[in-house]
């Protein structure tokens, strides 16, 4: 059972509100004093809970630095919880009792608080996410060029469009105005970054157009749509639960480095039809990515702040993605054909 360390340090006014608030979600709970006429209260918390106890915490003590809160990751707790205990009981008694969608969907989410801190460190605009967006198309391109699929996953591995990409559907998910332009900056820098890279590369390099390994990046199909989505839902799963970004880059990069170094290696090669169909690719599945991001956010329990924005966001999502469905299927938009050669 997934759980975290909170401790709230509080003036001696806020001890009996904060004493009240953490035995209703508490598993283990101590309560110390502290220099400055202050309180500290150390519990555990089942993951699931942290998120209703941080809310309850600044609703009740307020936005003012008269108290702190922190959350920390447990390794191990000893003696382990018992089934009292996470239910959130001082007494034996269970104060809420999960319910079974709760168990089977939440239970070992981290709350929104660490999940923003995972995804917004990697939305600044600063020259080392410049230069592993470059390195990343670097080998994403060669490997592509030379068919072999063990370097291009090096570039999936390398996801530089990761944080940027997550940070969208978070910020679709929670409603984050601010969140959310930074994130589409930050990522509209790094692929257009990834495109003069490549085609610049693609002037001092000879490859052959039809090369499988870069061609396949030009065809889009039905198929291509589920693989987007089914990364996009793996990896915000991936994340709720505190999986490394490396493993969180490799389903989410699969579908977006790749075929944005291929359009550019296409623009610089001279063939742009080749090079709109990678680049297509590479916006239905960022797409994808984001319904599909939004949708597991949603259905893992993370609150959005007001759902008519949060649903407002997702609709938008999918109508963009239904007029590249109809694209796909019809053979849309001058003349090109996405799922085979140029018309």
């Amino acid at each position: 059972m997934s759980s975290r360390l909170v401790e709230v340090i509080v003036r001696d006014a806020d001890v009996e509100r904060t004493r009240s608030l953490l035995k209703g979600c508490s598993a283990r709970l101590w309560q110390e004093s502290v220099p400055d006429g202050r309180e500290k209260f150390s519990a555990i918390v089942v993951s699931h809970d942290v998120e209703n106890l941080l809310a309850g915490l600044s609703e009740t003590l307020g936005d003012s630095e008269d108290y702190s809160a922190l959350v920390l990751e447990l390794q191990a707790i000893i003696p382990p919880l018992v089934e009292p205990e996470v239910a959130g009981a001082v007494d034996g008694t269970p104060a809420r009792e999960p319910t079974s969608l709760e168990k089977f969907l939440s239970r070992d989410r981290r709350s929104t608080d660490e999940i923003y801190d995972d995804v917004v460190d990697s939305i600044a605009l600063t020259p080392e996410y410049l230069l592993t967006v470059v390195l990343s198309a670097l080998i994403a391109a060669l490997g592509m060029r030379s068919g072999q699929t063990a370097i291009v996953i090096g570039a999936m591995v390398i996801a530089p469009l990761l944080g940027p990409t997550l940070s969208l559907a978070l910020a679709g998910t929670v409603g984050n105005a601010a969140l959310a332009w930074r994130a589409a900056r930050t990522l509209a820098v790094g692929a257009v970054s990834v495109l003069i890279f490549t085609t610049l590369l693609s002037i001092m390099i000879d490859f052959d157009p039809l090369t499988p390994e870069l061609y396949s990046r030009t065809m889009v199909h039905l198929g291509d749509i589920a693989l987007a989505l089914a990364s996009g839902a793996a990896g915000v799963l991936a994340l709720n639960k505190g999986a490394s970004s490396s493993l969180v880059g490799v389903m989410i990069a699969v579908a977006l480095v790749p075929p944005l170094s291929a359009a550019g290696l296409y623009f610089g090669d001279g063939h742009p039809a080749l090079g709109l169909r990678a680049l297509f690719l590479f916006a239905s599945n960022l797409v994808c990515i984001n319904i599909a991001g939004i949708a597991a956010f949603l259905i893992q329990g993370l609150p959005p702040k007001r759902w008519r924005i949060t649903l407002g966001v997702l609709a938008t999502w999918i109508v963009v993605l239904l007029l590249f469905i109809a694209m796909i299927t019809g053979r849309l938009f001058l003349g090109i054909a996405w799922t085979g050669e140029p018309a």
